[in-house]
């Protein structure tokens, strides 16, 4: 449990999760909607992914990355805060507008 809440005490972090809870998400998508480089998105999300919060499949070099079913049914309640509390980040709307532009664009190409 210690190894969640440190995982969830980071902005970007939050900030990433905010966006995998809308489904599944490529690193470069990551990357390119919250503005930030390839080994801090990285980093990141391993923290994330050894939290047990997250998970990831590969399709050739690409990553992608979507939330962990063990997590979402083995902390329901913190789940159901999250999908509430992640909206009302600062950046949560700008965020989601790049998402969405970044996946239409199809950048993990």
């Amino acid at each position: 449990m210690i190894n969640i809440f440190k995982a969830l005490s980071d902005e970007t972090r939050l900030r990433i999760l905010s966006l995998i809870f809308y489904g599944e998400i490529c690193v470069c998508e990551i990357e390119k909607s919250l503005n930030i480089s390839q080994s801090n998105t990285s980093r990141h999300l391993n923290v994330l992914k050894n939290a047990g919060i997250i998970t990831y499949s590969k399709n050739a070099q690409w990553k992608y990355y979507k939330l962990n079913e063990d997590f979402h049914i083995r902390h329901k309640h913190l789940y159901e805060y999250l999908i509430i509390e992640l909206k009302n980040l600062n950046n949560f709307e700008i965020d989601y507008k790049m998402m969405t532009e970044n996946k239409q664009n199809d950048l993990c190409k």
